[in-house]
């Protein structure tokens, strides 16, 4: 009876719909990271953390030094940029009712410079960004 019980549990868990409500976390289809001395090139970073272009992804590559920086079809994916001053970090990207939001976390242990990473991830439901409108370039 405990399994029979267990398994019905187990099914409506799985058949249970889930809520618009509930965030969705984005896989990232390509990854880059670095590093880079010079804490003043910090200041290419999109100020909403968002690259919506082709034009925006050549200047912050050219800015950092981004060697080989893949071409990315903007119309299906876009790029979304984080910084650190330690040593190693990630980011989050997550999707709820259209608006994209990013969270970030890494080590404590300051260091000069900063480290980069920039991911891509598809456009698709993302109207807004942190409950801004899309940048156009």
């Amino acid at each position: 009876m405990f399994r029979t019980a267990f398994a019905l549990f187990a099914a409506a868990l799985f058949l249970a719909p889930v809520s618009a409500d509930e965030p969705k976390e984005m896989k990232p289809t390509v990854e880059l990271g670095g590093s880079n001395d010079d804490e003043s090139l910090q200041k290419a970073m999109p100020a909403n953390g968002v690259i919506v272009s082709q034009k925006g992804w050549d200047a912050l590559a050219k800015a950092w030094g981004i060697k080989d920086a893949p071409k990315v079809d903007f119309t299906k994916e876009l790029l979304i940029v984080g910084t650190w001053k330690g040593s190693s970090f990630g980011l989050r990207p997550m999707l709820k009712d259209g608006d994209l939001s990013v969270s970030g976390f890494g080590t404590k242990d300051l260091r000069p410079g900063f480290r980069w990473k920039v991911q891509t991830v598809s456009r698709e439901g993302v109207k807004t960004v942190q409950g801004k409108d899309l940048p156009k370039e």
